[in-house]
């Protein structure tokens, strides 16, 4: 069954709003992963909560490329502020994605660097982007183009922050997008992803984490759902 639209988050709330919204929906489950299926504003979508992390997010992607074949992934959910100037509840479209915990530069390479296909950083498809954006300020969200940083570790501290900040110009850290990314790039898929501002990603970030969850991912999803709207 072919979707036109692939949505995935790592955790039930920044999924369920849209499963919900699903008309006809049907669900399978294939490697792990519950897969749910349907339309929404008449394009049929598949929609799935990959879970925590890089490994997860890639199997993710993986599969539903293989199994529905969507013309767009779009990956939707929270992150930690790295960029000045965000605040809790504010919405990043990725520009570009990176990997901040892949590093081999003790044998010459560049941080970040995926050998194999030696890249850095992965482009998100710009029409989504443009689409993301135009959206977010239609729903009166704060909201900006920047880059995501991904990585297998909750970052809450001024020190990670920093180093981020500094070796990727990172304006968001997580732990889904760029394994999501690097998947549909190596499938030639189109690719967005959206993430709102949970915390910020210091010494503060494990207090604001639960009381912002919420807020952030109604956002995401507010956004998200708009895109497929307007795909």
């Amino acid at each position: 069954m072919k979707v036109e639209i692939g949505i995935i988050g790592a955790m039930q709330p920044e999924v369920e709003a849209i499963i919900a919204a699903l008309d006809q929906c049907e669900s399978e489950t294939v490697s792990g992963i519950t897969f749910h299926t349907g339309f929404i504003s008449g394009k049929r979508v598949a929609v799935a909560k990959c879970g925590i992390g890089k490994v997860f997010a890639a199997l993710c992607a993986q599969t539903m490329i293989l199994k529905y074949s969507p013309r767009l992934i779009v990956n939707t959910g929270v992150g930690g502020a790295i960029g000045g100037g965000l605040r809790c509840g504010d919405v990043v479209i990725a520009d570009r994605l990176c990997q901040h915990d892949m590093d081999t530069s003790a044998i010459g390479d560049p941080k970040g660097l995926v050998s194999g296909i030696n890249m850095i950083y992965f482009d998100a498809d710009p029409r989504a982007r443009e689409i993301l954006l135009e959206q977010g300020r239609q729903l009166d969200l704060q909201v900006k183009s920047g880059t995501v940083a991904t990585g297998d570790k909750f970052i809450a501290s001024s020190e990670d922050k920093h180093r981020i900040a500094t070796d990727f110009s990172a304006s968001v850290c997580e732990m889904e997008g760029c394994a999501i990314a690097q998947t549909a790039f190596v499938n030639g898929t189109p690719f967005a992803v959206v993430r709102a501002i949970s915390d910020s990603a210091d010494g503060e970030a494990t207090m604001d984490y639960p009381t912002f969850l919420s807020i952030a991912a109604a956002n995401s999803t507010k956004l998200t759902l708009s895109l497929i709207k307007e795909w």
